[in-house]
Order: C-alpha cells, then structure tokens, then sequence
C-alpha cells in the first residue's frame, strides 16, 4: 500500500531512529537495524533474508539466533551476541534486546539513550488468544516513549483462529490422505514456519519428508534444544512411506521435478496469507492454512498498547491503515519507509530443487 506523505515520520535532531537510504539508523549510536545495505554496525532483529544481509563488518544479534544466522550468513560474519535482556553501551546508547515472538532468536530492540526510550519491534507475533509459538521464546510487551511496530498484516480483516484448531484441520487432512494413499505436501517457509509446523503436527499420523532447505534450518532449531519431530529426508523412504508421508518443503518446490518422486500428491499451503481466498486460488493448492509468524489485527492492537508508547512510527505492511488507526486513538503516529518485505522474500533465499538431491 503506498504511503502519503503525511504519514511518513519527520526526522527530528532528537530522535534516536532515522531513515537512511541504507536503512533504520540510530545517530547517537552510530549503528543500523537490519539494514538492506552494507554498513559498519548492524544490530539484526531476526534470521529472515529481508532484515539480515550479507556485507556488514559487524553484527549484533540475539545469542539464540546465533546458529540460524551462521547457517544463512556464513561462519565468517562478525558477530556479537546478547544473551535475552543483557545490556550493551556504545557511544552512551544502551542496547538491549528482548523476544519477539517471531521464529527463533527473534529480538525487539531497544535503546536508551539521555532518558529517552525507543522499542523496534522487528518482526513479532502476539496472538489474541494469549498463545506463544512453540520454537521461540514469546513476545515481551517493554515500556517505551517511541514504538517502531511491523504492520505486515494491519487490516482489520486479518484475525487469526486459536493455533490447536488449525493444527487439528492440518492433521486430519493428512490422515485422510495416508489413509488413501496420497502424500501430503505441507509448503511453508523454510526458516521458521517449517519448524512451527513440524513441533505442531500429530506426528504419529505417519513419516515426515524434509526438504533439504528446512533440513538445514532444522539442524539449527534442534542445536538451540528446540523439540522437533524424527524427520526424513526423501531417499531414505521407500515408496509406500512416502506414499502416507508429510512432506514439509517451502513453497520454491512447487511444480518443480523434486516433487515428482511422491507422485499425486495433496497440496497446501500455511500462512497467514491464506485468510483470504484470492491468495489461497492465487497459490494454487488443494488448501489453505491460516498459520501466521506474525501479529495479527488485535494482536498488533494489544502490542502497540502494552508499550504505553505515545509516539508510534510503522514500518512494513499496511502502513497507512494501521497510522489512520492509531491517530483516531489519539496517538502520534506516523511511518518509515522501508525495504523489509513478507517471508516470501526468506523463501527466494534458498535453493528450489537442488538444495535437497536424491
């Protein structure tokens, strides 16, 4: 959604985030935050392609989110890590990071500097149901004066179901299909909503395949004592178990020669995307799932209100709706423009078919 020039943040001598053209910036640090362009200092929210790139000399991350940045980035990036909470001083801003909720090691920032106390939410998930994800820690509300908050889905009409009802429909369209026969082709992102998906299914219903892609990031989940499923890589079954296996790939495979191997297979997809019924006929699959990573409407609602922030600045997502909201609350609101994306960006980071060979 294009964003008018009334709702973007003024820069302020004050502030302690800007907009550069390499990214968000702290001028009293002299640090970005997931910039989209190579700088000196990077302070990086989370793993996913669009908020961590490759080309910093230096890099501070949460030390959960080590293994999975290491995995996406390289061994020989510079990084320095924070435990959950632990304070860093640079150039007199102190430098805390805090859950998400996101996928894991997905961290808040905030920054203190001259009594004043900015929070950039990153990417983060806060259901309206008050349930958590299970492979990263949940998100924690923080007090702040100034709320940098992610907007992917900020329409009213994105609401999502209490998770055990949907990982119900996504188990029982699974038996149905190894109950006739049919693999089932689960697609999702490879880093993060794979794993969600993998720690939510009844993985007794049958085998789970892997995609050499979410295998990858998997190695990194069970590293940090996430629990996840037995998972298989696809030569290692014969025909008759692939014939009633899950098969968690990203959404690159589709219609690639890899998904040859388990023949007619069911398809779907899991995202919050899939709430509404033209991206459900636009991905072309048997069904549609709506499992979010992300803060839904109420959830970005309760967020925003938790911080008691007065000030809110938008980032990516449906910017204008969510400023027009939060100005009829009565709050200072405005956006920052970005190059932040949704995860399909994550998914176009990794190999289709050749990450994961016969």
């Amino acid at each position: 959604m294009a964003v008018t020039s009334d709702t973007v943040a003024p820069r302020a001598a004050a502030d302690l985030v800007v907009e550069r053209p390499e990214g968000l910036y702290c001028p009293p640090g002299d640090f970005f935050i997931d910039p989209w362009r190579p700088v000196g200092r990077a302070v990086i929210t989370h793993a996913h392609a669009d908020h961590a790139r490759r080309g910093h000399a230096h890099y501070l991350a949460s030390a959960a989110s080590a293994g999975v940045l290491r995995a996406r980035l390289g061994d020989d990036i510079a990084l320095q890590m924070l435990d959950w909470g632990e304070v860093v001083e640079h150039r007199g801003v102190r430098v805390s990071l805090h859950p998400a909720g996101h996928v894991l090691g997905a961290a808040q920032v905030r920054l203190e500097h001259a009594g004043r106390v900015w929070v950039v939410s990153g990417d983060y998930y806060l259901s309206a149901h008050d349930e958590t994800q299970p492979t990263c820690m949940p998100f924690e509300p923080l007090r702040c004066d100034v709320f940098v908050t992610e907007s992917t889905f900020g329409l009213p009409v994105y609401r999502w179901r209490p998770q055990a009802e949907v990982f119900a429909e996504i188990d029982a369209w699974w038996a149905a299909n190894a109950a006739a026969g049919r693999a089932s082709l689960l697609m999702g992102y490879s880093f993060g909503k794979a794993q969600r998906l993998l720690a939510g299914v009844d993985a007794s219903i049958g085998p789970i395949v892997v995609h050499g892609a979410v295998e990858a990031v998997n190695a990194a989940y069970r590293a940090a004592g996430i629990a996840l499923p037995v998972t298989h890589r696809a030569h290692e079954l014969g025909r008759d178990d692939l014939k009633r296996a899950l098969v968690v790939a990203p959404p690159s495979v589709q219609g690639s020669a890899w998904l040859k191997r388990f023949g007619d297979c069911s398809d779907a997809f899991a995202s919050g995307w899939m709430q509404l019924r033209g991206a459900r006929r636009r991905r072309g699959v048997d069904r549609g799932f709506v499992l979010s990573d992300h803060a839904d409407w109420p959830g970005l609602q309760r967020a925003i209100a938790a911080t008691g922030a007065q000030r809110v600045i938008v980032t990516h997502g449906h910017e204008a709706v969510m400023v027009r909201w939060l100005r009829e609350q009565g709050l200072d609101a405005a956006s920052f423009r970005t190059e932040y994306g949704d995860d399909v960006l994550d998914d176009d980071a990794v190999p289709a078919a050749g990450a994961d060979q016969p």
